[in-house]
């Protein structure tokens, strides 16, 4: 560094330097950070009790039980709300040390601008650690709130004339499910040949009952079976018990839980499941992978923010706000556009949910590259 020497003892003071630089750095972006922080999740609230609130009236429900299940919902609105105060906090510590020079002194001093954030793509690393996190605890709490304000729609507990392809590649042909009842009637079941040696295998039965314990058994039918030698062999059943069927009777209906009420790894096994069954699952798969990339846009929102926060323009908190705005509006649109194109096909749901964070990283990159250090 200038401005010391170059002996141990320079280096030494050299050192102590940085740490009292670093100690300022992350505490002006620690507050900064936690009153956003704090601030954010009352306007999500405020927004959404404003829209919903005739609808809390007409289901009966008292101000104690709205206030609990929005409780159980913060930890949705504070996960929301960590690109956005981590953009707000990079953005005021950047320009508020470029409006009071400290950048500047700090690049008199040999430090260059790359160096002065450094502590704030760490804490940016450590925030989405944390967010990530909050993936996995969000959508229990969701199902709580949900429980609460009375929002699950009452879908019906039924379906008739499917077919699904079960997890261990037998297919299932139904005439009709009772979800409520545990039941299915007019069940064939069919395992083609495979490589490993497997026969042929073809069931039919009248009827199958569920059970949480024994899974689901087939009543009254007949199974036939085609051995790898060719050998054939038919017999009659009363009951049987199909060991590789282990979906349970409501993730067979064609209305499952929200997204947002579901993990990722839930999303996953739904989205198969959806597969399996023929219909259409882009828009799950989409939704999964976003469960990834938002808490992965609070590092991206630094990285952006930052250099475009180096500006000399006198603009105090308006800049500030400015330039925190036009990311979070640019960010939020992209997001939904992306979105809605990989839920309509246009493309990958990998690609639809990680757009954005690509596009700002990739503009992020440039911008540092042409900053002057």
């Amino acid at each position: 560094m200038v401005g010391v020497g170059d002996g141990p003892r320079g280096r030494r003071e050299g050192f102590e330097l940085m740490r009292i630089l670093d100690r300022l750095v992350v505490g002006t972006f620690l507050k900064l950070f936690v009153v956003f922080l704090a601030a954010s999740p009352i306007l999500f609230i405020l927004g959404s009790i404003t829209e919903e609130l005739d609808t809390f009236v007409d289901r009966g429900l008292t101000m104690g039980e709205i206030a609990r299940a929005y409780l159980f919902q913060l930890p949705l609105y504070v996960q929301w709300s960590f690109p956005v105060a981590a953009l707000l906090a990079a953005v005021f510590t950047v320009h508020g040390m470029t409006t009071h020079r400290e950048i500047v002194a700090a690049k008199a001093g040999g430090v260059s601008f790359h160096r002065v954030i450094r502590p704030i793509l760490i804490l940016g690393l450590i925030l989405t650690g944390v967010a990530l996190v909050l993936t996995e605890v969000v959508p229990r709490s969701n199902r709580i709130a949900a429980g609460i304000l009375q929002s699950e729609e009452v879908g019906r507990s039924w379906r008739s004339d499917f077919v699904y392809h079960a997890e261990d590649g037998t297919h299932w042909q139904v005439g009709r499910l009772d979800a409520s009842e545990g039941t299915m009637d007019q069940v064939v079941m069919e395992r083609r040949r495979d490589g490993s040696g497997r026969g042929a295998l073809h069931v039919v039965a009248e009827s199958a009952q569920w059970d949480s314990i024994a899974g689901w058994t087939l009543t009254d039918g007949w199974v036939r079976k085609l051995h790898p030698d060719s050998a054939e062999a038919a017999y009659h059943f009363e009951t049987v018990r199909m060991a590789g069927m282990t979906e349970r009777p409501e993730e067979l209906l064609e209305t499952p839980r929200e997204p947002d009420e579901m993990t990722y790894g839930e999303i996953e096994r739904l989205a198969g499941m959806v597969q399996r069954s023929g219909g259409d699952a882009k828009e799950l798969l989409v939704k999964q992978e976003q469960k990834l990339s938002l808490p992965v846009a609070t590092l991206v929102v630094i990285l952006l923010g930052a250099p475009l926060a180096t500006s000399n323009r006198r603009g105090g908190t308006a800049y500030g706000i400015g330039i925190s705005l036009s990311i979070t509006l640019f960010y939020i649109l992209l997001f939904k556009i992306a979105g809605g194109l990989g839920e309509a096909g246009a493309m990958g749901p990998l690609t639809a949910a990680w757009l954005p964070n690509i596009l700002f990283a990739g503009a992020a990159v440039v911008l540092l590259a042409r900053v002057r250090t």
